[in-house]
């Protein structure tokens, strides 16, 4: 924790109830000082009064005085420029917010009683195979055969569960791409933020009501390959999107994407058994062929207290 934190949890120690700042145009209202304190990778509301963040030391919570109304005040707030809908029809959201960090707000009476609120936020730090290597996620042998794959246009899978590092290293992977690729990635929400000159991000709609017809993954990915794309990334392959990709990686585009998955062995099973739900007429023997073709690895990310590391890297083909 940074001094401006600390002082916080001390305050904390002794009782105190901090006061909730008033809430300004692209302010963070009473999580301002949580939000600029660098070492502090997520910040999450259960209810009001009491807010937890954590940061490499693990989980911390703070007593903070303010009302279930200002909470809802803060998440309008937050949402107002993303263009994403919450009420009691749709009552998740997931929204990027104006810094880059990731919103996610559930209202009740999905949760018992008080808005629930998770904040991602956005690590401004330019990742590399090299700093991941420098920081012990990965080993250098496990770089080198990295960079080799990408080298090799073979596409990789990164699976492991939630807050295990898969988009870290995601974008560390994208970002060893030289300045001939063009880049277009496919996500929920926008998490990617790497340093490829030629990329243009997607992002997909589900508010009908709002904004028009829902634009899906798949969706997404199926309009990405008439972009001219040299790679593609898919931010969290979930669906029936796995179909759409085995017609991109049958045309010879490279893709890279996370899934969540026990293992690297397991990640290659639930593409082949998402892509075989999809509905088309798709044969199994057909979507293990086109993964093994292309897949040039598999890795495994794992989380153990605050250390992020991979565990696994299966070398295909």
């Amino acid at each position: 924790m940074n001094q401006t934190t600390n002082s916080i949890a001390q305050q904390e120690r002794g009782h105190t109830l901090l006061s909730a700042p008033v809430l300004t145009t692209n302010s963070f209202g009473f999580l301002q000082e949580l939000m600029a304190d660098v070492s502090v990778e997520e910040i999450w509301i259960n209810r009001p009064g009491q807010v937890w963040f954590a940061d490499s030391d693990g989980h911390h919570r703070l007593q903070l005085a303010f009302s279930s109304q200002s909470l809802m005040r803060l998440i309008e707030q937050l949402l107002r420029a993303s263009g994403r809908r919450l009420d009691t029809s749709k009552p998740f959201v997931d929204a990027t917010l104006f810094d880059g960090s990731r919103l996610h707000v559930v209202i009740p009476n999905v949760v018992r009683e008080h808005p629930s609120l998770n904040i991602r936020k956005f690590q401004k730090k330019q990742l590399s195979l090299d700093s991941l290597v420098q920081n012990r996620t990965l080993s250098a042998e496990q770089a080198a055969k990295l960079k080799i794959a990408i080298h090799d246009r073979k596409s990789i899978v990164i699976s492991g569960a939630t807050h295990s590092g898969k988009t870290t290293l995601l974008t560390a992977c994208l970002n060893e791409f030289d300045e001939q690729e063009r880049l277009i990635s496919a996500e929920d929400t926008f998490e990617l933020h790497c340093r490829v000159e030629d990329w243009v991000a997607l992002q997909t709609r589900e508010d009908q009501a709002v904004v028009g017809p829902v634009v899906d993954l798949r969706r997404l990915i199926r309009e990405s390959l008439r972009m001219r794309p040299t790679r593609l990334a898919v931010g969290e392959v979930r669906g029936s999107e796995a179909a759409e990709l085995l017609v991109a990686l049958n045309s010879g585009v490279p893709a890279y994407l996370t899934i969540h998955a026990n293992s690297a062995a397991s990640a290659f099973e639930k593409l082949v058994a998402l892509s075989l739900n999809a509905g088309e007429n798709i044969s199994e023997r057909f979507a293990r062929a086109t993964f093994a073709a292309s897949i040039g690895l598999s890795v495994h990310c794992e989380r153990v207290g605050s250390n992020r590391s991979v565990t696994e890297l299966v070398e295909h083909g």
